[in-house]
């Protein structure tokens, strides 16, 4: 079947039923005509628990076919879904639940008691249920819940069409070909991640629509993935930096071992990416890494592809088709190419709030343009270079010292396998640059391995960005997600610092 015929996941699957749609962690396999039959259920099932269009609907779910179900059902039938992160505890998990007002929670076994009262997964959903479709059929929305590194977490609400969900899908579908060159067929897309974050989760989503096979990885291991790769010849996956190098820390003789010869584009995004460890990447799978720079509220706001990036190593991009951007200073004045400032973007796509927070929505505006939160700035020929979140900005003597260009340095070093840049307060310069070093396994950290990492910092950073301490800890606070908590990191410094 050509799916380009068929556009969407819905069509797909009445049209080629034996098609394969998921390959589940466990191994098992779900067609496309499978899947929908159990997404048509739950969606009946959903209304006759007396859900209606704009209600909500939450999922403390595992990767799995469970999860893939509830994107697909609410997404017919005009709900908002949101996927909660199965790590937080059970108040938080409260909070979130309270806050989004949710009529129905779905819980696997396994986190049921964390959630009094969630249902457990969808199966009571679907049993009995008929297999066709829902009557008057709407376009459902994700609500993804910010990670809540200040303050508390909010939801990120966009405002329901009313339009049937195959309505949007050519200019989706013409979008990731135009910025990631993903088209539809019988491409294989690779989950590597917890489908609770956005990312992950939209490329799933977007995976079923262009009629590809959504193989689920168990959990993130660096052979696991590169297995699953040959085995199933998956063509396209998601991926952040933490993982990349991850990856090219495996033995040369693994690394050499397994096929990737089927990979075609492998998206990166969430975290800024060391340009070293992208080269090598590309170096070993080829010219397939597409990263793009956005977030829950400004989705892809720039992209870069393989090629653009080699020619300019360090970019995120230009901005996406139907993103406007621009580079202000604090006074809200357009600064020039070359000049960091905060970075601005404006979609032609539709806004956004956060539920139930006009305040904090009307905080992230400057009329209309929105602030992801990031210092950055524009080369002559529009494409963004990012020097760091706002709020990580370390200033040092009346100096700008980016922990993301410190890091990047220090994980080229071999005994680095993780590591965060933190400014800590200093009488003498206001603050200065500490470096939290997690070693590679195996090495032993010590004043030796300090005076090798701070001389591999001279030929690569300038003196006044060197760290000027350098502290070694077993495990860094990364979400699974592979964003940093350089709060929590600065949080716990400063108290063993202080002894409280």
């Amino acid at each position: 079947m050509d799916a380009a015929r068929h556009p969407g996941f819905y069509a797909i699957a009445a049209a080629d039923p034996g098609r394969l749609a998921v390959i589940d962690a466990d191994g098992s396999r779900t067609t496309y005509g499978e899947l929908l039959g159990r997404v048509n259920q739950v969606s009946h099932g959903l209304r006759a628990r007396g859900l209606g269009t704009g209600d909500v609907v939450a999922g403390v779910l595992p990767n799995g076919v469970d999860a893939v179900v509830m994107l697909m059902a609410t997404g017919q039938i005009g709900l908002y879904y949101v996927p909660i992160n199965w790590h937080l505890t059970e108040p938080e998990i409260a909070y979130i639940l309270a806050d989004c007002d949710a009529g129905l929670v779905i819980a696997h076994e396994e986190y049921a008691g964390a959630v009094p009262g969630a249902e457990p997964g969808t199966a009571r959903l679907a049993e009995g249920r008929p297999l066709t479709p829902p009557a008057a059929r709407t376009s459902g929305a994700v609500m993804w819940y910010t990670s809540g590194t200040t303050g508390f977490p909010k939801g990120v609400q966009r405002r329901l069409t009313g339009a049937e969900p195959e309505a949007a899908v050519p200019l989706a579908i013409w979008f990731v070909g135009e910025v990631l060159d993903l088209t539809p067929g019988d491409g294989v897309h690779l989950v590597t991640s917890p489908m609770y974050h956005a990312a992950p989760c939209a490329h799933t989503q977007l995976a079923l629509h262009l009629g590809h096979t959504v193989v689920i990885a168990p959990r993130f291991e660096p052979e696991i993935v590169l297995e699953l790769i040959q085995r199933h010849r998956v063509t396209n996956a998601m991926m952040v930096p933490t993982m990349l190098h991850r990856m090219l820390r495996l033995p040369p003789e693994t690394r050499g071992s397994y096929d990737l010869s089927s990979l075609r584009q492998v998206v990166h995004t969430a975290a800024a990416c060391p340009v070293a460890v992208k080269r090598q990447i590309m170096d070993w799978w080829g010219p397939v890494l597409y990263e793009y720079y956005g977030s829950t509220e400004s989705t892809i706001a720039f992209v870069v592809k393989p090629h653009e990036w080699l020619a300019r190593p360090g970019t995120v991009g230009r901005p996406a088709p139907a993103i406007e951007a621009r580079i202000l200073d604090e006074d809200g004045r357009e600064l020039p190419p070359g000049e960091p400032g905060m970075i601005y973007v404006k979609s032609g796509l539709g806004s956004f709030e956060y539920r139930k927070d006009p305040a904090k929505t009307a905080a992230s505006m400057r009329g209309d343009w929105y602030a992801p939160g990031d210092i950055g700035y524009l080369d002559e020929d529009g494409f963004l270079f990012l020097c760091d979140r706002r709020t990580d900005l370390i200033v040092s003597g009346g100096v700008n010292i980016y922990p993301a260009e410190i890091e990047a340095a220090l994980l080229e070093h071999p005994a680095v396998a993780d590591v965060a840049v933190i400014g800590v307060p200093d009488e003498e310069w206001g603050h200065t640059a500490v470096a939290i070093v997690q070693p590679a396994e195996g090495v032993t950290p010590g004043p030796a391995l300090t005076a090798e990492l701070l001389g591999h910092c001279a030929p690569r950073l300038a003196r006044f960005k060197h760290p000027k301490v350098v502290e070694y800890l077993d495990r860094l606070p990364r979400t699974p997600s592979g964003k940093l908590s350089r709060s929590r990191v600065r949080e716990t410094y400063l108290a063993a610092r202080t002894g409280s």
